[in-house]
């Protein structure tokens, strides 16, 4: 073929690609039908009933009578009928009685005193008293511990959020979700977005293709200071830490992690994949007790160059934003509206609020959460929701270490790491409080 002949021939094979590259992507364009991100049955939709069904009376045991600890009580019986409370349990006795007060003069629930315990061996105790299904909502160091013996006794779990702060603990959970898995028991955790209606219709939307490939997004849970306890006279300094966890990082894993979670887990949710690395910052400016950070921003890099802002305050007087946003190559997604838009900000769908409160009486998540939890206990179904919220909380962390450090911290670095936050010695003494420090970024105290 001579030159003349070879261009022509070139000429007349690039514009039929051209021509047949127009005509399917004019086709395309005309269906408009979206490509699915997932198959249906590659993810979870939890039935969300306005109760649970009927069934065999349930026994239920409280690890943790705190503030979380109440509130999933009433939320147990409002989502079940043939709920009995039967076990407390928690480190101070005094919460026990607390609970144990409340609980008979408001909910009508009488848990005998045999069966209240107090100790750092109480969940013990209440798992071994003959409950069906435990409540965890200590202070989230101690889930892996709680979770692990819980599983090996054959008892459904309720795992509040987050359930890990270090790696140690991640690797603990993952291999209890396995066991819990194998023995076919029923695990549900506090990352009630999952159960919540307009996040669930969001994410079938967003699996179905509607925003096409997600490219990156923003999550944020910036809000006023949290509750604190100053230092009583007689606590000691485990008594004191325990009582004010929440402003601990080896009690509460620092607020990226025990708060900013639910945020992170929905990016991970929607796009079904974890980071593989972080860069961030943050720093303590105005927090009073304690030795963590009260503000956090984290550059979270996942596969093939999506990047998500993450952001978290605990500072008062600041702008608050509680929200996820989530872009796509054909449109995006916030979770302020829950509406869905094309590239030009036109409305594609949009989560219709009085059409779910025509069709359901119960919109309250942290209900339905456990509805789903007895739904599968009372059918016999194994569902384990625990890897997913180790994996989001294990972002957290990785993101924390990442702003404490001032390095970039990737995946495999923090998921083999053995970082270990449990102290040696759990009682309520002494403990070495110079080794709870601030941690600085560039430096050796971290």
């Amino acid at each position: 073929m001579n030159r003349r002949s070879f261009i022509g021939v070139s000429s007349m094979i690039g514009a039929a690609g051209l021509l047949g590259g127009a005509v399917l992507t004019s086709c395309a364009r005309k269906s408009g039908k979206p490509v699915p991100l997932r198959k249906p049955d590659e993810y979870y939709i939890p039935e969300m009933p306005d109760k649970a069904i009927e069934g065999r009376e349930l026994k239920v045991g409280l690890i943790g009578c705190g503030g979380r600890g109440h509130g999933a009580l009433y939320n147990v019986l409002e989502a079940a009928d043939g709920i009995q409370i039967t076990a407390l349990g928690d480190v101070f006795a005094d919460k026990v009685v607390y609970t144990q007060h409340h609980l008979r003069e408001e909910m009508g629930q009488v848990v005998p005193d045999e069966n209240c315990f107090a100790g750092f061996d109480a969940y013990k105790q209440v798992i071994d008293s003959g409950v069906d299904m435990v409540i965890q909502t200590t202070p989230p160091v101690f889930r892996p511990l709680h979770f692990q013996y819980a599983t090996q006794k054959g008892v459904h779990s309720f795992l509040e959020k987050p359930i890990a702060v270090d790696p140690k603990g991640y690797r603990q959970i993952m291999a209890t979700a396995k066991q819990a898995e194998t023995k076919g028991l029923s695990v549900v955790t506090g990352t009630q977005r999952h159960h919540q209606r307009p996040y669930v219709e969001s994410f079938k939307k967003i699996q179905e293709g509607l925003i096409g490939e997600i490219t990156g997004g923003n999550v944020y849970w910036n809000q006023g200071m949290l509750w604190y306890k100053q230092r009583q006279e007689g606590w000691s300094d485990m008594e004191w830490m325990i009582r004010d966890w929440v402003n601990w990082k080896w009690l509460s894993g620092d607020h990226i992690v025990e708060q900013h979670v639910h945020n992170i887990d929905v990016f991970n949710w929607m796009i079904g994949k974890h980071p593989i690395k972080a860069t961030a910052f943050g720093s303590r400016q105005r927090r009073i007790t304690g030795d963590q950070y009260d503000n956090f921003s984290v550059d979270f890099e996942y596969e093939n160059g999506v990047h998500l802002h993450s952001m978290c305050r605990q500072i008062d007087g600041c702008s608050n934003n509680v929200s996820e946003f989530v872009q796509g190559t054909k449109g995006s997604w916030n979770s302020v509206d829950f509406t869905i838009r094309d590239l030009q900000g036109n409305e594609l769908w949009k989560y219709d609020e009085e059409a779910a409160q025509a069709a359901f009486q119960q919109h309250d998540p942290y209900v339905l959460e456990l509805v789903d939890w007895i739904n599968h206990i009372r059918k016999g179904e194994g569902h384990v929701e625990a890897s997913e919220t180790g994996i989001s909380s294990l972002c957290g962390v990785m993101g924390r270490e990442a702003a404490y450090t001032g390095k970039t911290v990737t995946w495999d670095e923090i998921s083999a790491s053995d970082m270990d936050y449990m102290p040696e010695k759990l009682e309520l003494g002494p403990m070495n409080m110079s080794a709870y420090t601030v941690p600085v970024p560039g430096s050796a105290q971290q």
